[in-house]
């Protein structure tokens, strides 16, 4: 990927877990990222959506921000697991007042941000 690239060009033509990683420079395992690639991008995805209001407007230390929270992500799932963390709301198990769980999703919470 070309360095000429602005963040928002190149964020556009990183397709898995491993280019982010490669792109911001960020050591992994790749048999972590095998496993919780998609929980990484996910929990990524939730870390800078909570941050987008925040975030400064020199492409540098948003450059730094993406990268700092992409890294906070993969060791999310370093140091636990996709069942423990709960990214996705299937996971996201919720006990029946009659006893067992269901994981039902709500139609608005699968096409929210």
């Amino acid at each position: 990927m070309e360095d000429t690239l602005s963040l928002a060009e190149a964020m556009e033509e990183l397709v898995s877990a491993e280019d982010f990683l490669e792109y911001f420079e960020i050591p992994f395992e790749p048999s972590v990222v095998h496993v919780n690639r998609l929980h990484i991008l996910q929990r990524f995805h939730d870390y800078l959506t909570r941050q987008t209001p925040n975030l400064p407007p020199e492409e540098e230390q948003q450059r730094a921000i993406y990268r700092l929270w992409l890294e906070r992500a993969y060791q999310d799932f370093v140091e636990s697991d996709s069942l423990t963390e709960k990214v996705f709301a299937v996971f996201q198990n919720q006990a029946k007042p009659d006893g067992g769980y269901s994981s039902f999703v709500s139609i608005d919470k699968i096409f929210r941000d």
